[in-house]
C-alpha cells in the first residue's frame, strides 16, 4: 500500500531518476532528476474551478478516511477544487511544503485508490505547494490558497492528474478522471532553522544558506575512517526512530579535491530540484551510512554526516564526481518524519 500510494505523489513522465542515496531501481540510491517534460506538464496544467457538475459526494470528517460517492454521467472535463469544510490554521501560499492526507476514486468504475489514513496507508504525504513538476498537479494546486485543517474536494482530469500516459503502476489509464478528497495538514519549514554550530577543521566546511545548495569545501587531509554524524543546527522535534518515514533537504559531495579546488563539486542536491527527499530511515532502503547516522536526530535538525566508503558504495564506480571507494559528506536538514 505505502508503495501505491507514494506512486500517486509522483507523476510517472517525469521519470525521477536516482543517483545517490534513496529508490535506485528500487533501493539505495537517492535524489530526484526530472526530465525536460516536467515544464510541460506543470504549464499544461487547467485553471481550477469551484464547481461543475456533476460533482462527487464526499462524507466522513477530517483527519479521517473520507466516503466518495460518484455521480451518474460523464465528469465535466474541468479541473475541480472545492473546499468541503474551511480549517482554521495559517494560509497555504505557494511553495509551502505542506503535509496531507487522501482518499481516492477513478471517476469511470469507481475504482479505489486507496487512502493514506490507516495503518497500511503510508501516513502523511508532503507535497510543495504550487509546483507541479514531479508531483501530481491535482494535489499541489489544490492546497494554494486552503488553510491548514480544510478538507478539499479536487476533481481531476488527466491533465491534471497523470496526463495522457495515465500511471498503469496503480491502474490509471491516460483518459482517466480522478476524484480526492484531500486533508490539508501543516505548513512545514523548508529548512533547518537556527544558528549553525562551528565544525571541527578536521572535518569539511559547509555553508548552508537555503534555498541554494549547501557549498561544502573538504579538508587536503584524509577523511575519517569512521561514521561522522555531528548536528550543525538542533531541532526541536521529535527524536527520529528506525523504520520510521522521514523527509529532508540535503546535498551530497565526495572526499575528494577537484582539479585542486577546495570546493568539493556536488553530486546531488534536493535544492536544485526544489522537492525535499522522502524515504524510509533504519529500513534498509538507503545507504547504512544514512540509516545509522539518522536514526536518533530529530526533526528540525541539520547534520553533517560523513560515510566511508563501505557504508556507502564501496567499489562502485558512478563517475567523476563520485568515483570507486569514496568518502561521501552529506549536509541534511530533517523537515518531518512520521
Amino acid at each position: 500500500m505505502r508503495r501505491r500510494i507514494a506512486a500517486l505523489l509522483i507523476v510517472p513522465a517525469l521519470a525521477l531518476t536516482a543517483t545517490a542515496c534513496g529508490s535506485d531501481n528500487g533501493k539505495k540510491d537517492t535524489a530526484d532528476k526530472a526530465d525536460s517534460s516536467s515544464s510541460a506538464q506543470a504549464t499544461a496544467v487547467p485553471k481550477a474551478v469551484d464547481t461543475a457538475a456533476p460533482m462527487p459526494k464526499v462524507t466522513g470528517a477530517f483527519g479521517k478516511k473520507a466516503t466518495i460517492t460518484v455521480p451518474k454521467g460523464d465528469p465535466s472535463g474541468k479541473f475541480v477544487v472545492h473546499t468541503l469544510s474551511q480549517g482554521s490554521g495559517p494560509v497555504v501560499k505557494k511553495n509551502d511544503l505542506v503535509s496531507m492526507n487522501f482518499t481516492g476514486k477513478v471517476w469511470k468504475g469507481g475504482k479505489d485508490l486507496g487512502t493514506t489514513y490507516g495503518a497500511k496507508g503510508g501516513g502523511d504525504q508532503m507535497v510543495v505547494a504550487g509546483a507541479a513538476a514531479g508531483q501530481l498537479p491535482a494535489f499541489a494546486q489544490a492546497v494554494v490558497g486552503q488553510k491548514e485543517g480544510s478538507r478539499v474536494l479536487v476533481v481531476a482530469p488527466p491533465a491534471a492528474g497523470f496526463g495522457s500516459q495515465g500511471n498503469p503502476q496503480v491502474g490509471i489509464s491516460g483518459s482517466d478522471t480522478l476524484i480526492f478528497a484531500v486533508d490539508v495538514g501543516k505548513v512545514i519549514p523548508k529548512k533547518a532553522e537556527g544558528k549553525q554550530a562551528a565544525i571541527p577543521s578536521n572535518l569539511p566546511q559547509v555553508k548552508a544558506d537555503a534555498p541554494a545548495p549547501a557549498v561544502i569545501s573538504v579538508p587536503k587531509s584524509a577523511p575519517p575512517k569512521s561514521l561522522v554524524d555531528k548536528v550543525l543546527i538542533q531541532g526541536k522535534g521529535a527524536e527520529i526512530k528506525s523504520g520510521q518515514t522521514v523527509t529532508m533537504q540535503y546535498s551530497g559531495a565526495a572526499w575528494q579535491l577537484n582539479e585542486g579546488k577546495d570546493k568539493a563539486e556536488l553530486f546531488d542536491s534536493t535544492w536544485k530540484t526544489g522537492r525535499p527527499f522522502t524515504t524510509a530511515i533504519g529500513a534498509g532502503q538507503v545507504i547504512k551510512g544514512w540509516d545509522k547516522g539518522l536514526v536518533g536526530k530529530h526533526v528540525g535538525d541539520r547534520v553533517l554526516l560523513v560515510i566511508p566508503a563501505d557504508e556507502a558504495y564501496g567499489k562502485q564506480d558512478k563517475g567523476k564526481t563520485l568515483p570507486a571507494n569514496s568518502t561521501l559528506v552529506f549536509v541534511v536538514d530533517i523537515l518531518a518524519a512520521h
